[in-house]
């Protein structure tokens, strides 16, 4: 707890010196926004690694096509959006609008590329989300989407949205299933971070060209074993820790 709380302590204390320090970075391109974001996260990192005790290591690069890809990564913590400018170059990640509405914070989130999703119906969530893809897209951002929609605990289950059947269909991308086992780590609205290495990995990307209901069930089964077999490898590094 000591040193949860030392973290939580020190990533508010950047997060805000960054806020207030970049202020004129706003003023900028979006590429120099984006860079901005990695050395606010690079600072997260180390956070992580000095304070909680938390790495983490990153498998199946060799799966990212060239072609920029549409990224359908499992949500299990915060970790995985605070670190994503490190684990993927300029990425525009798919966010709720309201996230952009909070002073400072949202600013960056614009000026970064983010995509916008507008949430007061479903027909315009489906429009923003693939309108704000393809502008992203087009800028040359790789498109990042939490197929869930939510964070999801580990061994919990929760419908895959549409959204990422849309990005799909409509797209005509690669789409890269990303796995991972943050949530042993760091939990779901969480206070406690408990030391260890969190495993990302990146999966065989799906090629375009199938239904939605086939793209759907072959994404969600390639997540989720790969989810399952990671936090099984988890469980086992943390019944060995001695913080664990």
């Amino acid at each position: 707890m000591f040193r949860s709380s030392a973290f939580n302590l020190a990533f508010y204390v950047w997060t805000t010196l960054l806020a207030v320090v970049g202020l004129p970075v706003l003023l900028g391109p979006r590429r120099t926004v984006a860079r901005f974001a990695r050395v606010w996260q690079a600072g997260i990192a180390f956070l992580l690694r000095h304070l909680a005790g938390i790495t983490w290591e990153t498998r199946g690069r060799e799966h990212v096509p060239d072609a920029l890809p549409v990224y359908a990564m499992k949500h299990q913590s915060a970790f995985e959006t605070l670190v994503l400018h490190l684990l993927i170059d300029d990425p525009a990640i798919a966010l709720k609008r309201e996230l952009t509405l909070i002073p400072l914070f949202g600013w960056f989130l614009i000026g970064a590329g983010m995509i916008r999703i507008d949430r007061t119906s479903r027909s315009r969530a489906l429009r923003s989300l693939v309108a704000g893809a393809r502008a992203a897209l087009a800028r040359g951002q790789p498109v990042v989407i939490f197929p869930e929609g939510t964070r999801v605990a580990p061994d919990a289950e929760k419908p895959y949205q549409p959204g990422v059947a849309a990005l799909y269909l409509q797209l005509q991308r690669p789409v890269v299933p990303v796995a991972l086992n943050s949530g042993l780590f760091w939990g779901r609205r969480s206070f406690r971070k408990r030391p260890g290495r969190i495993v990302v990995e990146f999966l065989e990307p799906i090629a375009p060209g199938l239904d939605r209901a086939a793209f759907m069930g072959l994404l969600r089964d390639r997540i989720e074993a790969a989810t399952a077999r990671l936090t099984e490898e988890g469980r086992r590094q943390l019944e060995h820790h001695p913080l664990g």
